[in-house]
């Protein structure tokens, strides 16, 4: 098997793009597909300063790299949920990486938010931890991202994450979900503009690039993810790619093509729906007088005050 570019050697095959690479200009196919998709979506500017949101996963870590490589000015971004062994060594790698390339890294710990993990949030709020989770992430996401004066959110969402994330929402027409269903989310007052820059590339290519990089990663799933519905999704597309090659791509990039004119008003909603006050609580921005994340940390600290873990602050009579 040859490299379609050079003749040379191949390392790695692509059936979606009736293609295979050597190592050299795969790399060069990596950092073309993602400054595609930068320049495609409009998502960042030479003048932008990224936060990167680092779970310490191949994408992120690799999406890390790329950007800094790309010559974009970045910060990462790493949230501790304190989910035992999987967090320590998410967080080691996060840590590591950032030393070796000498990269900018704000992390912070969940547990020392809200006094409790991730598995402490969803036993109070009765909810699964998916949820639980992703609200903090977005709270603290948005948070670091003003703190440190970023323009721009970034998270390492590749093709297969987007492309299950929209077969899900079109399996239960979630019309919310669905006009948000894309790689680039303006800013609102307040919030950080988002984007997803690995959205042209799949988890198999962003798995081949942290090995030719050598960037370790951890390898483990999310203790929480084992019963997550879009871990199903990813395994009926694969195997709906594995018969016809490109129909990811197809799938997404079909749907994002139309998606303007299947939500016209979908950028004029947002900014009528844009957080219009502060939380009393904590002073984030919110669309309510308490914000969803401080209702949540109240909910656990009743929760383990119930356990008799932790007393909850008295308050003034």
């Amino acid at each position: 098997m040859k490299c379609r570019a050079c003749a040379q050697k191949a390392v790695i095959r692509l059936p979606s793009h009736n293609s295979a690479f050597c190592p050299g200009c795969f790399d060069r196919f990596v950092l073309s597909q993602t400054a595609r998709a930068i320049e495609d979506h409009r998502m960042l500017t030479p003048e932008d300063h990224v936060l990167v949101a680092v779970s310490g996963g191949k994408d992120s870590l690799a999406l890390w790299e790329i950007l800094s490589r790309l010559n974009y000015r970045t910060t990462g971004f790493h949230l501790d949920l304190g989910i035992g062994e999987y967090s320590a060594e998410s967080r080691g790698h996060v840590e590591s990486f950032a030393s070796r390339h000498n990269l900018p890294l704000v992390v912070e710990s969940l547990r020392e938010s809200v006094n409790g993990s991730v598995t402490d949030i969803a036993h109070a709020t009765r909810r699964p931890a998916c949820s639980g989770c992703g609200l903090a992430k977005r709270y603290f996401f948005n948070r670091a991202a003003l703190a440190t004066g970023a323009t721009v959110l970034a998270t390492g969402h590749n093709l297969d994450d987007e492309a299950s994330r929209l077969f899900g929402n079109l399996l239960h027409w979630h019309d919310e979900y669905l006009a948000k269903n894309r790689p680039d989310l303006p800013s609102l007052s307040g919030l950080s503009k988002k984007v997803k820059p690995l959205v042209r590339l799949t988890e198999k290519e962003m798995a081949s690039y942290a090995f030719l990089r050598k960037i370790p990663y951890v390898l483990k799933e999310c203790p929480h993810s084992t019963d997550a519905k879009q871990l199903l999704y990813k395994k009926l597309l694969n195997e709906v790619e594995s018969a016809s090659p490109g129909t990811k791509h197809a799938f997404l990039f079909g749907y994002l093509e139309r998606i303007d004119r299947l939500f016209p008003m979908r950028l004029e909603e947002d900014h009528e729906e844009s957080p219009s006050g502060r939380c009393e609580q904590c002073g984030e921005i919110s669309w309510t007088p308490v914000c969803s994340f401080c209702r949540m940390k109240e909910k656990v600290a009743k929760d383990l005050e119930k356990d008799g873990l932790i007393p909850l602050p008295k308050t003034a009579p």
